[in-house]
């Protein structure tokens, strides 16, 4: 949100948030930014695929069943351009391309970890919620 209210630990400390909220400051949210940029479908898997080792191009491809080559570009791409992944090229015949993670990247693996551990951890009471009737 604005500056006064960018801090994550705003929300965790007991800071009140503005009520209501400016849209305004909504989007420009950087943990809004940053929590659209990793939920889409497939970039929590890649990054996660990437922090183990790299790959290249079509070990990716292989490694996550149903993306399609296009999305598998797509969302490349976008990490690439927020500085979580770095591409290589290699002059080889045919030409390959080897994705890593940057350490930006890599310093997204420890906060993406504890919420896998407490999706996983809470999921059944998510679960149970989601089937109470309203």
């Amino acid at each position: 949100m604005a500056t006064r209210n960018t801090g994550v630990r705003a929300a965790l400390d007991s800071h009140r948030l503005p009520n209501p909220i400016p849209i305004g400051e909504y989007e420009c949210c950087p943990v809004t930014d940053v929590l659209r940029a990793v939920s889409d479908k497939w970039a929590l898997l890649l990054i996660t695929l990437l922090g183990q080792q790299p790959y290249r191009f079509n070990e990716l491809h292989r490694a996550v069943e149903g993306i399609s080559q296009r999305m598998l570009t797509r969302t490349l791409r976008t990490l690439e351009s927020d500085g979580l992944v770095e591409r290589k090229l290699f002059s080889t015949s045919p030409p390959s391309v080897e994705y890593r993670l940057t350490p930006l990247g890599v310093s997204l693996l420890q906060p993406l970890s504890a919420l896998a551990n407490w999706a996983v951890d809470h999921h059944a009471e998510i679960t149970a919620a989601r089937r109470r009737p309203t």
